[in-house]
């Protein structure tokens, strides 16, 4: 049962970063200034990777507009989290699929 819920939390730590890059998107500027005007490489950031993004956007502001030295870490971090998201979710489809056998 603990996987369960820790995936639960993942979705929803997910679905917070989605929402709140969204209300960031729609509330201020600091999405256009970060991607320059461009909607395609938020868009894709708010369904794929939203923690990766928010945490871009967020440095970028911080950062007056450049991303510099230790504010990438922040970005990779980000980026880890999204990735584990995505797995959390993978791995909470295992016993869903009847072909796949665990080695124990």
């Amino acid at each position: 049962m603990p996987l369960k819920e820790s995936v639960c939390m993942g979705c929803l730590l997910a679905l917070l970063a989605r929402i709140g890059l969204l209300i960031v998107w729609l509330e201020t500027p600091l999405v256009k200034n970060g991607f320059h005007d461009g909607w395609i490489l938020p868009l894709l950031g708010l369904l794929f990777l939203p923690l990766t993004t928010l945490s871009y956007v967020v440095v970028y502001a911080l950062g007056n507009g450049t991303v510099s030295g230790a504010a990438w870490l922040w970005i990779v971090l980000g980026l880890l989290f999204d990735i584990g998201l995505h797995g959390s979710g993978f791995s909470s489809n295992r016993p869903r699929i009847r072909r796949y056998q665990t080695s124990s």
